[in-house]
């Protein structure tokens, strides 16, 4: 007996093997992507301080912007120069140096970088390096030793790379927005130098990065006006996002693309600490579709403005609260908030076009955001009046993103209208007349009829409609006319059809009889 019970025992206590969870397998994926991106940002900050070395080394002066300090390194057990902390000495040095020059120095450098009170400084300060050994530390240098990080493009596209890997939705509904999608948003909203943008559910900040590309691509003022540049690497980003390591990987992204100072904070943006302020210009976002709410830590004024625990609704609700008034927005919606029957969302619709000026509903395929959900959705793009302003709703039905509507997303060829209507998009949307220009008459939008993939719809229409936004409330289906055979004489060629099979029968058995 009492063996037996210990064996009972054992076998109780004998520990149980787990396959990893989907959250489990997202946070791992999410501390690779963090290690990579604390990697390139050491690697960039190298080669931004050797740019400095040969600005200095040619005009025979000193340098002005040292980020390495001189000197010794005296926090951690053993002093190091500062020198040694650059990513072309340490690579050069022993594999388990290296590790102890990374784990020792490095990282508690990376930590104190930025300037007390920054949002770099509250977001770093929880980076640990996390690479488990000097033989896969080796691996990964040897494969980002490569990189040109002065290419911005290849920046993006390595940071497109990595993101993709975070392939599942977060547990609050949120997941990543496609660079093309991004761009578009970020196209046809034109950011300027004066602009102040925020993102209030920024992740990795794809939104802030791609409109920073813009003002560098189209506003090269910013580089040589002083008052700009200050404005575009101190004021002009900001980014919220409720996860510490999308907060950290979003702070690091915005650096690496050249924006020294950007505002990106861990917070909820929908809770009582959410951005009040009303200095934006600019909202670009792609907030959470759904996810867990406490409705207690709400704010209590969005929810003034719309009374719901759905969290798309009340993102939009604050997106209203934090843009100046004249302050624009492009922001991607679930199709609910078009055409949802509770008080709620029709509250919220009539505000948009009765209380401010809502411009443009683009509604996208339905696979736009495979693999992570099939949920349709559309761009909404609103200026903030509080004072009316809407005239006409310009609608765009994309039937094509220029990928495959399936979870592969596979790209198609971006040249073919039927495969890619993003073009088209922009194309028709930049001849909408702005505040000031040409009369609404005057553009071909005007004339366009309710079969063609864009239109306008009067804003008393929608109105009667009550406030109905989905794109299908107002496009005609043009049915074509086919004509159709009378079954008489269909029937007639049947029993013509079955005669000369009956026939054809009777002379191949004729042809196969032993008399013939």
């Amino acid at each position: 007996m009492p063996g037996r019970r210990r064996r009972w025992r054992s076998s109780r206590l004998r520990p149980v093997e787990r396959k990893p969870t989907t959250s489990s397998k997202r946070s791992i994926a999410t501390s690779k992507i963090e290690q990579l991106t604390y990697l390139l940002f050491i690697k960039r900050l190298d080669e931004l301080h050797t740019l400095e070395e040969n600005k200095a080394n040619r005009l025979g002066r000193p340098i002005e912007n040292r980020i390495f300090p001189e000197g010794n390194d005296v926090t951690a057990r053993q002093p190091r120069p500062y020198n040694d902390l650059r990513w072309s000495v340490f690579t050069n040095r022993s594999p388990q140096e290296m590790y102890e020059i990374l784990d020792q120095h490095v990282f508690p450098f990376l930590r104190q970088l930025g300037a007390d009170g920054s949002s770099y400084a509250r977001n770093m300060k929880d980076a640990r390096f996390t690479i488990p050994t000097a033989e896969l530390l080796v691996k990964v240098v040897d494969l980002l030793n490569d990189i040109p990080m002065k290419d911005r493009d290849t920046k993006g596209d390595i940071y497109e790379y990595m993101l993709s890997k975070l392939a599942t939705s977060g547990t609050n509904g949120q997941f990543r927005t496609s660079r093309h999608i991004i761009k578009l948003m970020v196209d046809m909203t034109a950011p300027t130098p004066d602009d102040t943008i925020i993102d209030p559910a920024a992740g990795t900040a794809g939104f802030l990065v791609a409109a920073g590309e813009y003002l560098h691509d189209h506003h090269g003022e910013i580089f040589t006006d002083a008052a700009l540049r200050e404005h575009y690497n101190q004021k002009a980003f900001t980014g919220y996002d409720s996860d510490a390591s999308m907060a950290r990987i979003g702070s690091m992204n915005l650096l690496l693309h050249g924006v020294e100072n950007p505002t990106m904070e861990r917070a909820d943006s929908l809770a009582e600490s959410h951005p009040r302020t009303d200095a934006y210009t600019l909202v670009l976002a792609n907030p959470p579709f759904a996810g867990s709410l406490d409705y207690e830590t709400t704010a209590k004024d969005l929810l003034q403005v719309v009374k719901t625990k759905k969290t798309e609704l009340l993102f939009l609700a604050l997106m209203i609260r934090v843009l100046k008034y004249g302050g624009r927005a492009a922001v991607i919606v679930p199709d609910g908030v078009l055409f949802g029957s509770s008080k709620a969302h029709k509250e919220l619709r009539r505000m948009l076009v009765e209380d401010h000026k809502l411009e443009a509903v683009v509604k996208l395929p339905s696979g736009t955001f495979k693999p992570y959900t099939g949920v349709s959705t559309a761009i909404l793009f609103f200026t903030k009046t509080s004072s009316g302003g809407t005239d006409n709703v310009w609608f765009y039905d994309v039937q094509a993103d220029g990928f495959s509507l399936d979870d592969k997303r596979t790209p198609l060829d971006p040249a073919i209208h039927e495969q890619n209507n993003l073009p088209d998009v922009l194309a028709r949307w930049q001849t909408l007349p702005r505040p000031g220009a040409t009369p609404l008459a005057a553009s071909p939008e005007a004339a366009r009829p309710r079969t063609a993939q864009s239109f306008l719809v009067p804003k008393a229409e929608i109105a009667a409609q009550g406030y109905d936004l989905s794109l299908n409330r107002y496009k005609e289906v043009e049915h074509e006319h086919v004509e159709h055979r009378s079954p008489a004489d269909i029937l007639d060629d049947l029993a013509a059809l079955d005669a000369e099979i009956a026939a054809g029968l009777a002379e191949l058995r004729r042809s196969l009889s032993p008399s013939a």
